[in-house]
């Protein structure tokens, strides 16, 4: 009788999976095939001419090529800035025991409570007076602001976990508090690191709302705006060439995972566990 349980829980579950990896198999046999096939009916659901035309029209067109290079340059920029505000905060938070720390730790966690379009009106007239429309600076500081109070609270989880004797130790040995950081905790804490490093990029990389506000030029639009803008028309939609960019799209992440899944799992986990 168990096994007879076992086995449906085993069909149930692969076919929970099927349905759950039909919307990538489908997204990648479109690319493959073109617009006629995909509004034949009845479906195809496998490709009947297969072709790389839409990839070929991707990769040869320019301004396709300039969605995916400001894309990685916003995303970089977006890790890089908070890898450094979120390293040097969640120290302070850890370590310095200042008047207020509770609170302002809280007022930095609600920033996640407001949805992004709650503030688009306010940011776009403040960026208009400060010139920072079109300008990847822009674009970085407000995916910053929203990817913090995660990356501050996990990364502090881990700096809680670090005996202060390591500072002591440290302390006794001429280090300052800067050199203490670097060259002491913060390799303890590298799971951590890369775990908010991979979070704030898949942040900046499918970040669409600010992106489309901010960037109001068209060279200046990142993939998933320029995707939506160029494949979606009025009278006519191109689903054959948008399922390739986003094939194109997608591998990026699909590597980051392959490469750093061990440690972003790790860091997740025990940043939650030992915090």
């Amino acid at each position: 009788m168990k096994s007879k349980y076992n086995v449906i829980r085993y069909v149930i579950l692969i076919v929970l999976v099927l349905i759950l990896l039909f919307p990538l198999y489908w997204m990648i046999t479109a690319s493959f095939t073109t617009n006629k096939y995909l509004f034949s009916l009845p479906p195809n659901f496998w490709p009947m001419e297969v072709t790389v035309q839409n990839y070929i029209k991707i990769f040869q067109n320019e301004q396709y090529i300039g969605y995916f290079r400001n894309s990685f340059t916003s995303a970089f920029g977006t890790v890089m800035l908070t890898l450094i505000v979120s390293l040097l905060s969640a120290y302070a938070f850890s370590r310095f025991p200042f008047k207020g720390r509770n609170t302002l730790m809280t007022g930095i966690m609600s920033v996640q409570m407001f949805p992004i379009v709650a503030i688009l009106i306010s940011l776009y007239t403040f960026y208009q007076k400060w010139r920072m429309l079109n300008t990847f600076q822009g674009l970085i500081l407000a995916n910053t602001t929203f990817c913090l109070p995660l990356c501050i609270t996990l990364l502090k989880s881990f700096f809680d976990t670090l005996p202060r004797s390591l500072d002591e130790s440290a302390r006794i040995d001429g280090c300052g508090r800067m050199r203490t950081l670097f060259s002491i905790l913060m390799p303890l804490t590298l799971p951590g690191l890369v775990a908010v490093g991979i979070y704030t990029f898949l942040y900046a990389w499918d970040e669409f709302l600010f992106s489309l506000i901010i960037m109001t030029d068209n060279n200046m639009k990142t993939l998933p705006v320029g995707m939506a803008q160029s494949f979606i028309g009025e009278f006519a939609h191109d689903y054959s060439s948008m399922m390739a960019f986003s094939v194109a799209g997608s591998a990026p992440i699909v590597i980051l995972f392959v490469f750093f899944q061990k440690y972003m799992i790790s860091g997740l986990t025990a940043g939650a566990v030992k915090g």
